[in-house]
C-alpha cells in the first residue's frame, strides 16, 4: 500500500510508466498541468504518470480524502491473484463473494450497494474499461485479471469526483505492467492443488525511442465443489470414471508498443497502442445447497447444474498520447473500445410437474417443503442423491436460461492540466472531457430439459430472443475541473463535474425481429440526466509527521433507463487524520453518506426478480451509512534495528447504515420489505485485516489474516435466518531467492481450511473456497 515503508515498495507505488493515453484533442486549446516529479535528464518522460488517477504514493499525503495504493510488492505479500483477497487489504472496500475462485467479486466502498460492483468505478489505466458497459449494464461481469497489474489505486472522498459515474463509493484503478525502460522479461509458473495452474509471463524493453510489451496470463483449475452426477467419482459404480469440473479456464493477452519524441525536442509526446484479449470459461453456477447438505458437505453441487457454465471474451482496443507543451502544462487523450460477450447458460427455473408454473430456484432454496417436485428435480429425481428427501416426479422439467449478451464500449478521453502560481499559492488545476458510448444487447433464451436418473435430456429449445429481446443503449458526456492549491501547511482542493447521460432501451417481442413494428409498447424507452457534482477538501499540516483531513462531495450514480427512476444522489462527508515517519504510517478517516435517494436494480443474481423486470432500476429512498477506516503499517525490523525486516499491518473498517423508511414487497432482491431503520444487508459491520511478515536478503514468508463480521443477506425480516458468516480466513506466503534470476514461490490459500456461508445469493448457501497450497517457480531474464 502507500504507506508500505520498504524502498522497493515505495518506489513501486509511483515510479514512471509509459503513457497509455491517445492521439490529442490539442484542438480544444486548453493547457493542461503535469503533476509531481520534476524532470529527469537525460530520461525525460512524464511529469507525471498520467495512467494514475492518485498521484502517486508522494501525492497521497496532499490528497484531501482517502487514497491507497496496492503495489506489485504487495500483492506478491498478500500471495493471491483473487481479487476478493487483495482488496479487502484496503480499508472502506467490502467483498460479497459468489464463487469462491474471483471471477465474480461483488466489490463495495462505503456501503454502496455490491452486486457485481455495479456502483463503483472499475478502470484499467484510468480509463473506465473495467466493465462491459459503465453506464447501460454496470453489473461487472468482467473484471481485468490482477494478477498482471503492476498496482492497484483506491480513490475515495472528494478527489472521486474526476473519475465517473459513480462518485458515492469511488474508483478502482487497475495499472497494467508497463513497457520496461531495459529490455526484461520474466516467467512465473504456480502449481496448485485440484489441477490448479498459473501462467504469467512478461518480455518488454526499450530501444532508441520505441517501446514495446508482450503479456500473457493463464489460469486453470477443476475446482473445488462436487457435482452430483451419476457417472462421477464417487456415485459411480464404475471405476476411475473422470470428475465433471466445476472450476474454470482463462486466457489473458496484453501487447503495447510506444513510440516517444526525442526527449531534446521542443514539444515533448508519447504515443502508445495497448491491445488485450480476455477469454473465460467458468464451470459455475447460480445454484446453492439447502443448509443440511451444507453442514454433510459444503462444497456439493446439485445435478440441476451439470450443465451451468460462463463463456466471455473481452477485447480492448487503446491508443493514447501524452504531449507536454511546457514545463508547467501538458496534454494527454486517450481513444479507447472495449467488445464484451458473455452466456451464462444456468439453470433457472424448475416447474411441480405441472408443465407451466415454473418457479425460480431462489424461491425454490428458500422453500423445498412447498416445492418437493422441484426440489426433487434438482437433486436429480435420484434416491442416491437424495431426491426421496421430497416428490420425485417424472413430469417435473428444469429451465435453464441462456443469459447471452454482447456489449460495446467506445470513447474518447481527454485530460488538460496546469500548474501555476497565484496570490501566494501553488496550485495545480485539471480539467477534463470525456465521451462516452456503451451498450449492452441480450438475445436470451429457454431449453427445457427433463430429469431421468441424475441426468438432464433436453426436450425443448429455444432460439436466441425468444425470452428477451433487447438493445439498451448510453450516451454521455462527462466534464471536470479541479484545482489544487498549496501554501504553507494547507492544501485546498476544489472540483466540479458534470455528467449529461441519454439511455434508451428498446425492447422486441420475444422471438420477433428487430422491426419498430414488434416494439414492446410501440416505441422505446428514454431516459435523459444532467447533474453537476461538486466536491470540496482540505489538508492542514501539522508537523512533518501529522496531518489532518476533510471534504465533502456530492455523491451520485444514474438512475437506468426508465423515465420513472431517479438518480441516485447522497450528501458525503469525511474527516480523519494522517501519521508518517520513518517506521510507522497510518491514518483514520470517518465518513457519512447521507442518501437523499438510493436505487436497487433487479438482477438474476440478486434472487428476487420477475424475468420481465431484470434491467429495471427502483428508487428506495433515503439512506444513511457511516463508518470508519483505519490503517496502520509498521517494519518493527527497522524500528528495532533488527537484521531482518518484521512488517506489520493492519487495516480496519467499520459500516453502519438505516433505511430512512419502510421498502415494500415490490422491491427487488435483496431490499424487498425492508424496515426503517434496517441495516443494509450484506455489508459487514467490521472488517479487519492483519498481516506480519518476515524478511530477510533471500527470503520472505508473510501471513495474512481477514476478520469479516458476520451480517444479513437478505434485509426482509421473513428471511432473518439467511445470514452470511462470520469467520476469520488466514493466508500464508512465501519466496526464496535461490539464484539472482530465480526464485521459489509458494503460497497456501485459507490456511485453517476455514468452512463457513459466504453467501446465500443468488439461490441457497455458497460456501468459501478451502484450503488451497501452490508452488511456484518465477524466472526473470
Amino acid at each position: 500500500m502507500y504507506q508500505s515503508i520498504t524502498p522497493d515498495t515505495i518506489g513501486a507505488g509511483y515510479r514512471r510508466q509509459s503513457l497509455t493515453l491517445a492521439i490529442t484533442l490539442i484542438s480544444l486549446g486548453i493547457a493542461p498541468h503535469a503533476l509531481g516529479q520534476e524532470n529527469q535528464e537525460p530520461e525525460r518522460t512524464f511529469l507525471l504518470d498520467q495512467v494514475t488517477i492518485t498521484g502517486g504514493a508522494q501525492r497521497i499525503e496532499q490528497t484531501p480524502g482517502s487514497a491507497q495504493i496496492l503495489s506489485r510488492e504487495d500483492m506478491d505479500r498478500i500471495g493471491s491473484s483473487d481479487p476478493s483477497k487483495v482488496l479487502r487489504a484496503v480499508p472502506g472496500v467490502n467483498i460479497a463473494e459468489e464463487d469462491g475462485l474471483g471471477q465474480f467479486p461483488s466489490i463495495s466502498m462505503r456501503g454502496v450497494r455490491p452486486e457485481r460492483s455495479g456502483r463503483i468505478n472499475l478502470m484499467e489505466d484510468g480509463i473506465l474499461v473495467g466493465s462491459p458497459a459503465p453506464y447501460s449494464a454496470p453489473a461487472a461481469y468482467y473484471i481485468p485479471p490482477i494478477a498482471r497489474m503492476d498496482s492497484i489505486e483506491v480513490l475515495k472522498g472528494p478527489s472521486a469526483i474526476r473519475h465517473g459515474p459513480n462518485t458515492v463509493g469511488g474508483a478502482i484503478n487497475f495499472i497494467s505492467t508497463p513497457i520496461p525502460q531495459e529490455p526484461s522479461g520474466s516467467i512465473h509458473y504456480q502449481r496448485g492443488g485440484r489441477n490448479s495452474e498459473q501462467t504469467h509471463a512478461t518480455i518488454g524493453g526499450t530501444e532508441g525511442q520505441w517501446g514495446f510489451l508482450l503479456e500473457s496470463f493463464a489460469n486453470s483449475t477443476d475446482g473445488f465443489k462436487e457435482l452430483d452426477f451419476p457417472t462421477s467419482g464417487r456415485q459411480s459404480d464404475k471405476p476411475n470414471n473422470p470428475k465433471p469440473e466445476t472450476g474454470l479456464n482463462r486466457r489473458n493477452t496484453v501487447a503495447k508498443l510506444r513510440w516517444n519524441s526525442d526527449p531534446a525536442a521542443t514539444l515533448y509526446q508519447e504515443v502508445e497502442l495497448k491491445v488485450a484479449d480476455d477469454n473465460r470459461r467458468v464451470n459455475e453456477t447460480y445454484l446453492g445447497i439447502l443448509p443440511e447438505d451444507f453442514k454433510d458437505n459444503p462444497n456439493r453441487r446439485y445435478a440441476g447444474s451439470q450443465f451451468d457454465e460462463f463463456n466471455g471474451s473481452n477485447r480492448l482496443y487503446q491508443i493514447s498520447h501524452y504531449l507536454e507543451l511546457s514545463d508547467t502544462t501538458s496534454v494527454s487523450t486517450s481513444f479507447y473500445r472495449t467488445e464484451t460477450t458473455r452466456n451464462w447458460y444456468k439453470l433457472g427455473s424448475v416447474n411441480n410437474g405441472d408443465g407451466t408454473n415454473f418457479v425460480g430456484i431462489a424461491d425454490i432454496l428458500q422453500n423445498p417443503n412447498d416445492n418437493a417436485d422441484a426440489m426433487a428435480w434438482i437433486l436429480g429425481n435420484d434416491v442416491r442423491f437424495g431426491a426421496d428427501r421430497f416428490t420425485i416426479n417424472a413430469d417435473s422439467r428444469g429451465r435453464v436460461r441462456a443469459n447471452n449478451r454482447e456489449y460495446k464500449v467506445e470513447g474518447v478521453q481527454v485530460k488538460l492540466d496546469h500548474r501555476y502560481n497565484a496570490l501566494g499559492w501553488s496550485n495545480e488545476v485539471q480539467v477534463g472531457a470525456r465521451y462516452h458510448e456503451d451498450e449492452e444487447d441480450r438475445l436470451q433464451w429457454d431449453d427445457t430439459y427433463a430429469m431421468e436418473n441424475g441426468n438432464m435430456v433436453l426436450t425443448e429449445e429455444q432460439r436466441p430472443g425468444d425470452q428477451t429481446n433487447r438493445l439498451t443503449e448510453a450516451e454521455a458526456l462527462a466534464l471536470h475541473i479541479q484545482n489544487t492549491a498549496t501554501r504553507g501547511p494547507w492544501t485546498l482542493q476544489a472540483g466540479l463535474r458534470r455528467e449529461d447521460i441519454k439511455e434508451v432501451r428498446r425492447d422486441w417481442q420475444d422471438g420477433s425481429s428487430r422491426d419498430n413494428a414488434n416494439l414492446s409498447n410501440g416505441r422505446p424507452r428514454e431516459n435523459r440526466t444532467t447533474v453537476w457534482i461538486p466536491g470540496v477538501g482540505a489538508v492542514y499540516r501539522f508537523t512533518d509527521q501529522w496531518s489532518a483531513l476533510v471534504g465533502y462531495n456530492r455523491g451520485f450514480s444514474p438512475p437506468g433507463n426508465d423515465p420513472d427512476s431517479k438518480a441516485e444522489r447522497s450528501d458525503n462527508f469525511e474527516a480523519g487524520f494522517r501519521f508518517r515517519d520513518s517506521f510507522t504510517q497510518a491514518e483514520v478517516i470517518a465518513f457519512y453518506n447521507d442518501y437523499s435517494n438510493i436505487n436497487i436494480e433487479c438482477t438474476n443474481v440478486g434472487a428476487g426478480c420477475n424475468a420481465q423486470d431484470i434491467g429495471n432500476t427502483q428508487s428506495v429512498g433515503a439512506v444513511d451509512i457511516y463508518g470508519l477506516e483505519a490503517l496502520v503499517l509498521h517494519d518493527l525490523g527497522q524500528s528495532q534495528g533488527l537484521s531482518f525486516g518484521l512488517p506489520l499491518s493492519a487495516a480496519y473498517t467499520f459500516t453502519d447504515s438505516e433505511f430512512g423508511q419502510d421498502i415494500g414487497g415490490d422491491a427487488p432482491n435483496q431490499w424487498e420489505n425492508a424496515r426503517k431503520g434496517d441495516r443494509l444487508p450484506e455489508i459487514p459491520e467490521h472488517q479487519l485485516n492483519l498481516g506480519v511478515g518476515v524478511v530477510q536478503d533471500l527470503w520472505r514468508v508473510n501471513l495474512n489474516a481477514n476478520f469479516t463480521s458476520g451480517t444479513q443477506a437478505f434485509a426482509d425480516p421473513a428471511k432473518r435466518d439467511l445470514k452470511i458468516d462470520s469467520r476469520w480466513v488466514l493466508d500464508l506466503a512465501a519466496r526464496y531467492q535461490i539464484l539472482e534470476n530465480v526464485q521459489l514461490t509458494g503460497r497456501v490459500e485459507n490456511l485453517l481450511d476455514d468452512v463457513h456461508v459466504a453467501h446465500h445469493r443468488p439461490a441457497g448457501l455458497r460456501p468459501g473456497a478451502p484450503r488451497t497450497a501452490w508452488a511456484g517457480i518465477k524466472v526473470d531474464f
